[in-house]
């Protein structure tokens, strides 16, 4: 289950791909824009600001983020990002921090390649932090006796979750799109109690939190707090530095 309200804690920092994304679809006068995974919307906004005089559709496989979206006045529906079919009329697709969910994705990047109207634009943008210390030390704990009985069934993100943006760019190459991709390292400044913890449960620990009750959540961050402490110190001001890769792509169909 996702929570709107918790994902949103760190809204800045987790917005800020976003616009660095859109910033590189220079599409002038798109007539429908789809947002694929939209969450709770607040950035869905941006793109009926952006373009206007587009129709602008939302999917997201969160009911919780849907209403959240629709309170929005989004036209936002439930469903897959795997089942989504473009229209004649799809000139951009935006997919921010999806696809690392989805199995066998680059498989779907070639299928939209192809389906969407000539000159179309799709926009991606996914984490690339799998195998920081912050993930790593997850797996780690859910691996351990205490745990892995209750979470074997758990899909983690491995760390070859996601492709580099080269093998991206080469994928989407080969069908004739025209690719602009690239990464960065964002060296991102946490505040609170427990921050890095914080970030992670919004989005990386959801499976787990589906999985454990109450009680056994609790105990499992408890376990992983004191890990992710010693691989994140506090700085002497009261912050913690985390840093997080982002790997993004623009393609534009032949």
């Amino acid at each position: 289950m996702w929570d709107p309200a918790k994902y949103l804690t760190f809204g800045d920092h987790r917005g800020r791909p976003f616009h660095e994304l859109l910033a590189r679809v220079p599409a002038e006068s798109p007539r429908s824009v789809v947002d694929l995974g939209c969450g709770p919307g607040n950035l869905t906004e941006t793109l009926a600001q952006r373009w206007p005089g587009a129709t602008l559709t939302a999917l997201d496989s969160s009911p919780e983020m849907v209403a959240e979206a629709r309170a929005r006045g989004i036209d936002v529906h439930v469903g897959a990002v795997q089942d989504w079919t473009p229209t004649p009329e799809t000139d951009v697709v935006v997919s921010n921090a999806v696809l690392q969910w989805v199995p066998g994705h680059p498989d779907l990047l070639v299928r939209w390649a192809r389906e969407l109207p000539p000159k179309a634009w799709i926009a991606v943008q996914v984490p690339g932090n799998f195998a920081a210390a912050s993930h790593a030390l997850t797996r780690e704990v859910a691996a351990d006796p205490r745990w892995r009985t209750r979470l074997d069934p758990v899909r983690l993100r491995e760390e070859d979750a996601v492709l580099d943006p080269e093998s991206y760019a080469t994928l989407l190459a080969a069908e004739g799109c025209e690719v602009d991709a690239w990464e960065t390292t964002y060296t991102q400044r946490l505040t609170g109690q427990d921050p890095v913890l914080e970030w992670i449960t919004g989005t990386a620990l959801r499976p787990i939190r589906a999985a454990l009750d109450d009680t056994d959540w609790n105990a499992f961050r408890a376990d992983l707090a004191p890990r992710l402490t010693q691989a994140y110190p506090r700085r002497p001001d009261g912050t913690t530095w985390y840093p997080f890769r982002r790997l993004f792509f623009v393609a534009r169909t032949p």
